[in-house]
């Protein structure tokens, strides 16, 4: 059956070769032409249930349709093509100019964006497990990002934050490692020492890896809305203006707590950083402030901070360059798919198909 090429129809009962549309269906030998599902084909002039066929078989059926009822639209579909590389240009430069002019609220429509456009490909393709994961990581969230938003800001919110987007950050990033190493062996081969089937692979690795690159970008949007949120209500931190607190040698600027450990003494629960304008912080705030936060100044004084001399372990700066990787895949996740819409939308009002 795999080798049968699927272009011909049956007319009084032959099975003909040649420019057929394949609008036509089989029922008792005859050929019909009226809004029937297709459930069955011809193959060898013999009529073959659909619903027996394999998955594969069925793709290659719906293929060799799809070719048929597109011949001869080339020039059409240059035409398409044209409208979709059109359309990316333009849409671009407005997302960057609107990004450059009003950075908020471009920054909260891609957050909702990234939060929303994938839950309705799921409901339409049954994607039950991403659903569940969704929901519960939808709720946790919500919660912290209720606590964080609120005034005035309790003491144990901030670390409380941090510990959750910071979980959340490697559980993702240690996902994608372990999706893309599962599809590297898959192309390599190493899966059949395993015995297990080179599809079954890809979709195992490709899966981890959206897993670990969705939550990775959209806990690192939630975390830095969180704390601009905290800093502005903790008083040391300002994004547009001046701190209203005057900064202590021993309190910590991101979460507003007492600083017990010196920065040259090794703690027992976490260590005391300094950064290059002598500002000291929680090790676990810093972290959570530059890398989960997406904050490249000091909290502070808003000098830029230096990451290689705040990460002196080579393993840690990954995470930084991780970091880098999920800002890239944004536009994609959150844009891309409205842009996709709207060209289909030129598409179907310019009669092209």
């Amino acid at each position: 059956m795999g080798d049968v090429e699927w272009e011909r129809a049956v007319m009084d009962g032959q099975c003909v070769m040649g420019d057929v549309e394949w609008e036509t269906a089989v029922m008792d030998g005859q050929c019909v032409t009226d809004d029937m599902e297709w459930e069955t084909a011809v193959m060898d002039g013999q009529c073959v249930d659909l619903s027996h066929l394999s998955p594969e078989e069925k793709w290659r059926f719906e293929h060799a349709r799809m070719h048929a009822k597109h011949r001869g639209h080339e020039a059409m579909h240059a035409e398409m093509v044209l409208i979709l590389i059109a359309t990316l240009v333009v849409a671009q430069l407005l997302l960057v100019q609107w990004k450059q002019r009003h950075p908020r609220s471009y920054n909260m429509v891609t957050l909702f964006q990234m939060w929303v456009v994938p839950l309705y490909f799921t409901m339409k393709l049954h994607w039950w497990r991403f659903l569940v994961i969704w929901v519960l990581f939808s709720t946790v969230t919500a919660f912290i990002t209720f606590r964080a938003t609120r005034k005035p800001l309790v003491q144990t919110t901030p670390r409380l934050v941090y510990k959750w987007f910071l979980l959340i950050y490697k559980m993702s990033y240690a996902t994608g490692i372990v999706g893309y190493m599962a599809v590297m062996f898959t192309l390599f081969g190493l899966n059949l020492l395993f015995r297990i089937k080179p599809e079954d692979a890809m979709d195992f690795g490709i899966s981890l890896l959206f897993y670990g690159l969705y939550y990775g970008v959209l806990e690192r949007d939630f975390a830095e809305m969180c704390a601009d949120y905290m800093a502005s209500t903790i008083g040391f931190y300002s994004a547009s203006g001046m701190p209203t607190k005057h900064l202590s040698d021993s309190v910590c600027a991101v979460c507003g707590q007492q600083i017990f450990v010196d920065v040259n003494e090794e703690g027992i629960i976490e260590n005391t950083y300094r950064l290059s304008c002598n500002h000291v912080f929680h090790e676990f705030c810093i972290r959570g402030w530059c890398i989960v936060g997406k904050k490249q100044t000091c909290p502070y004084c808003k000098e830029k901070v230096d990451l290689k001399r705040m990460f002196s372990n080579p393993w840690e700066r990954p995470h930084v360059m991780y970091g880098q990787l999920l800002d890239w895949l944004r536009y994609l996740v959150a844009w891309q798919p409205v842009i996709i819409g709207l060209v289909q939308g030129i598409n179907y009002i310019l009669g092209l198909e």
